[in-house]
């Protein structure tokens, strides 16, 4: 069995796993009726997650939409993020990791060390207060929005035609992708650091794909289980962003490469920078504790 094999085995072990914590949720949600996501939940699901399989990112689109319109209590979307958006990421990581060529024992320990980085930041901010959360996430927002606008301004370099980093870019890629893994749980998401990393060093831009959909999706699961855990997210707004997601990815895969990308970049760094300056001025204003939002049926279901 090669060592791609493996991968794939244990995303698709990693996805089942978060979906057997999510079988028990539905179970305890069910009780009160409250398991079907809305449709504008459903939509954003598609939405992001489309967009998300063409490398624009899902969670900097997600949060903004959520805060557009009232969806989520910004204290929970870093949890609704990341077990949300696991099971589309997943699909994408089995499909790039399957079709393009990058070393697979390079690709292996970078996903390790992003997943590393992921639960033990979930950790982090699973614990944090909504203000911290507001001001953590309003600041790796507009990180994210200045990464889409160095790429649009043409400003990233193009890269290499490598499949492989050399040992001493590598050892400095390994470092950078457990601080990516930690940021996913603010929302920054890490394709587009990815992206830039990748380029600087050598790499062929095609071969960040599976390192940072396969990064992502590993540890998106491995931090879905503890905001699960903590009960730190709004079910009924992760259930629509997985099952809107996940047909979006399939349709996102078929029109790759025909869709005009320029207009939709520049409307997501609008749509970002937004959501980063709500956020940061939401966080500073709000100097005192605020009350516990309500929070969905999932917060009582524990380890079940």
């Amino acid at each position: 069995m090669t060592l791609v094999a493996i991968l794939l085995g244990a995303l698709v072990a990693g996805g089942c796993l978060l979906a057997i914590r999510w079988r028990s949720a539905v179970r305890a949600a069910s009780q009160t009726g409250t398991t079907r996501p809305t449709v504008p939940q459903l939509l954003i699901g598609f939405g992001t997650n489309f967009f998300d399989t063409l490398g624009i990112g899902s969670f900097a689109t997600t949060t903004a939409l959520f805060r557009l319109f009232g969806l989520v209590p910004d204290e929970l979307i870093p949890g609704t993020l990341m077990v949300g958006h696991t099971l589309p990421v997943v699909t994408q990581a089995l499909f790039f990791i399957s079709a393009v060529r990058v070393d697979p024992w390079q690709l292996t320990m970078l996903i390790a060390t992003c997943v590393a980085g992921a639960w033990i930041g979930a950790g982090v901010v699973a614990s944090l207060p909504r203000r911290a959360v507001q001001l953590g996430m309003g600041s790796a927002l507009s990180v994210a929005a200045a990464f889409m606008l160095i790429g649009l301004a043409g400003w990233l370099p193009a890269g290499g035609t490598a499949a492989a980093l050399t040992p001493q870019a590598f050892a400095f890629a390994l470092a950078l992708n457990f601080l990516f893994g930690m940021l996913l749980n603010l929302g920054i998401g890490n394709y587009a650091p990815s992206l830039v990393l990748f380029s600087l060093l050598g790499m062929d831009p095609r071969a960040a794909f599976p390192i940072m959909m396969g990064s992502g999706a590993f540890a998106a699961a491995a931090a879905g289980v503890r905001f699960i855990r903590a009960g730190r997210l709004h079910w009924r707004a992760a259930l629509g962003l997985t099952l809107g997601g996940i047909p979006g990815v399939i349709v996102a895969a078929w029109l790759v490469q025909s869709l005009p990308l320029g207009v939709l970049r520049w409307l997501v760094v609008v749509v970002v920078s937004y959501a980063s300056v709500t956020l940061l001025r939401a966080g500073l204003k709000e100097t005192a504790p605020a009350p516990q939002a309500r929070r969905e049926p999932m917060a009582t279901t524990g380890d079940g």
